[in-house]
């Protein structure tokens, strides 16, 4: 949804933090999420792991936005399914995330957000949806080599992307119906 993004973003950050360098985490020298790879490309030259740890906001913010809720069209996508889907390519990538989502809506999966997967996921269940989609994000992680060194953090992330998603999707429906006049008020 257009008016998501900053949302979105806030959540994705609350997941990722500030500055790390994990070596057991093959991303490397990260801050906010944003890898040094990732960093040196949205500049277009190589980066230190000094200035991966002086990214500030802003930038990441642009790179997120350009880069990960871009490719996964998060403006047309319904409230809640955009904050799943924007959490899921940032960190697994873009195309994983969309993948996912075509697999759980039956189509074939090119990792590309087209016009098809967008009319499918508008036209789904989007709470059902929203569900199905981090059940299978947690089935791939499980699947990972690293699964067993990050397991409590990916689980803790994708719960709580879960409920902040669905919490979203219903607020959207709220804001959505119509007004409902109650008998006896001065609105009959």
């Amino acid at each position: 949804m257009r008016q998501n993004f900053d949302a979105c973003l806030a959540l994705t950050l609350l997941q990722e933090g500030g500055y790390v360098d994990d070596k057991k985490d093959p991303g490397g020298a990260t801050n906010m999420g944003i890898t040094r790879v990732t960093l040196a490309c949205a500049r277009g030259h190589a980066v230190s792991k000094a200035d991966v740890k002086n990214l500030t906001r802003e930038e990441a913010a642009t790179i997120y936005r350009n880069n990960y809720w871009a490719a996964v069209r998060g403006d047309d996508l319904p409230a809640g399914l955009d904050a799943v889907m924007f959490d899921h390519a940032v960190n697994s990538g873009p195309k994983a995330a969309v993948r996912t989502l075509q697999a759980a809506l039956d189509l074939p999966q090119n990792g590309l957000m087209g016009l098809r997967t967008l009319r499918f996921a508008k036209a789904a269940d989007v709470e059902k949806l929203i569900s199905q989609l981090c059940a299978r994000r947690m089935s791939f992680l499980q699947r990972l080599s690293t699964w067993i060194v990050f397991r409590r953090g990916w689980t803790a992330r994708v719960d709580c992307v879960e409920r902040a998603a669905l919490d979203m999707f219903h607020a959207a429906q709220i804001i959505s119906a119509p007004h409902i006049a109650m008998k006896g008020t001065d609105h009959d």
